[in-house]
């Protein structure tokens, strides 16, 4: 389990708030494929009900990240919500512009040079 630095998790959640965009912060769960059913949700939320999402690709980086002492957190817009698969409903576009206007504000916020 990797914990990102609390005072870092704060500010990008600060500068995200301020800004405007919707933000939580949870933990990512790290799973070996996606979650595609309503019972393995069931199961996931009850083991992990603070959970804000699932993912593969962060972990890798957080150790990566751990392995040579740099500080790590992770940033995800969600496009679809964890369950049966229907990609009718799922809004990567939407996800996208999501993340392209959270990183607006951090780009002059958290992501300078002290």
């Amino acid at each position: 389990m990797h914990v990102p630095p609390p005072a870092l998790t704060a500010r990008l959640a600060a500068a995200l708030r301020g800004a405007g965009p919707p933000c939580l912060v949870a933990p990512v769960l790290t799973v070996s494929t996606v979650t595609g059913t309503a019972a393995r949700t069931a199961e996931l939320a009850a083991r992990h009900p603070r959970a804000g999402a699932e993912a593969m690709e962060g972990f890798g980086v957080a150790e990566a990240a751990a392995a040579h002492g740099v500080p790590a957190v992770e940033l995800r817009a969600v496009s679809n919500t964890v369950g049966p698969r229907d990609r009718a409903a799922w809004r990567i576009p939407e996800a996208l512009d999501a993340l392209r206007a959270a990183f607006e504000p951090l780009s002059t916020t958290v992501f300078v040079e002290d």
